[in-house]
């Protein structure tokens, strides 16, 4: 099933959803999952494994962190392919001065915002939704 490549039905779509939870973004060296940690997603650089994981799997691993993140994931079935969907979210972002961390997943693509910033980043996603052209 092919994703949605235009850019307006994108915006007018993509029904933000804040998931519940406390994220975090960790690293492992030598690139080994502790046995039975469940991770939300992971990207191997060449420093080591990025692990994305709720919080407190993170503390109960042990494993050090230095930013608490709250998960949006944008659900409308965007292509990979797809130009502009990324610009067009992160620059409304970044003019109400929300940092954002971006996975794009096969189907839908996956937002990480400061904690704190959540709900109002929620607020700037759905305003960008209403008013696209």
């Amino acid at each position: 099933m092919a994703g949605e490549t235009s850019l307006t039905t994108l915006l007018r779509s993509m029904s933000p959803q804040l998931n519940a939870g406390e994220y975090v973004f960790c690293t492992l060296r030598d690139s080994q999952l502790p046995s039975g940690l469940e991770i939300v997603g992971s990207f191997r650089e060449q420093e080591g494994l990025t692990v994305i994981l709720e919080r407190a799997h993170a503390e109960q691993a042990g494993l050090s962190f230095d930013y608490v993140a709250a998960w949006i994931t944008l659900n409308v079935h965007s292509a990979l392919e797809a130009v502009g969907l990324t610009a067009a979210f992160a620059t409304a972002l970044g003019k109400a001065g929300i940092s954002c961390n971006v996975i794009a997943g096969y189907y839908h693509d996956h937002l990480f915002v400061g904690q704190a910033d959540a709900e109002r980043a929620m607020h700037v996603l759905r305003e960008l939704a209403a008013n696209a052209e």
